[in-house]
Formats: C-alpha cells, structure tokens, sequence
C-alpha cells in the first residue's frame, strides 16, 4: 500500500516539474499590431459617425452596413465604404441602389453626394436631398 502512494506522489511530482509552464511565450513568434483600426474624419480627428462591432473577444471591427427606416415606415439598407482611395456610401431601397461618394467629414457628419443627390450623416440619422424631395432617415436595431 505504502509502495503504491509513494510511487503515485512521485509520478505526480515528476509531472509537475516536467510540465512547468514558460511564461516568457514562443519567442519564434512574431507579436502582431494590436492596434485597432480607427477611421478618422478629413480634419485628422477620429469620425464619431463610424460604428463598431466588438466579438465576444473584445476584437473592434467597422461595422459597415446598416437598417434605416423613414418618417414613412420604408426600410433602406446603406452601406458604407470606408476605404480611403474610394469612400462612399450605397443606399437601397425598392430594388434601387444609389451610390454617392464622400464629399468631407468634420468628425460628427459627413457628407456624401452625386448629381443631384446629397446625403448628410449625422450620429444615428441620414438626411437626404433628392432635388426639391428631403427624406429624413435613422438607423433601426434590427
């Protein structure tokens, strides 16, 4: 009996010195940038009219697209192009998608515009003016 525990202590010392954990890491492994993507407005500060995702993980992603519904109760997908060689935004609404390019962003709107269509996006409402029309929309939870 006394052989039998004094073997299993010593099996389970063994394993615990042999298993030691290396807190230092691999140092093989080459650490990537942990920074967050941030998008910043035309006057160099950072556009408060972004919107993020956050994963379970803490992990920050533009969020691109959303639902904004009108004064009429209509439905309009928009989504949004942050890329710096070609910002724009697409808006679609009954089968039609209008795309309009961005004009400038001070931090808290931006304005995005083609021929005769402008749309300003300002916190959680997008305002659009098509010729004489004004439709005012803001963004839904779905």
């Amino acid at each position: 009996m006394k052989k039998g525990i004094l073997i299993a202590a010593s099996f389970v010392a063994t394993s615990l010195i042999s298993c030691k954990k290396n807190e230092s890491g691999n140092k093989g492994i080459i650490k990537g940038d942990s920074s967050e993507q941030v998008v910043l407005a035309d006057n160099g500060k950072v556009d408060s009219t972004i919107g993020y995702n956050v994963d379970v993980n803490g992990k920050k992603t533009i969020k691109t697209d959303y639902v904004y519904k009108a004064t009429d109760g209509t439905l309009v997908k928009v989504v949004y192009n942050y890329d710096p060689k070609e910002s724009n935004v697409s808006i679609t609404s009954n089968k039609k998608t209008f795309i309009l390019d961005k004009k400038e962003s001070t931090g808290t709107e931006t304005t995005y515009e083609k021929d005769e269509m402008k749309a300003t996006v300002k916190g959680d409402s997008l305002i659009l003016h098509q010729g004489n029309n004004i439709i005012e929309l803001v963004k839904t939870k779905i």
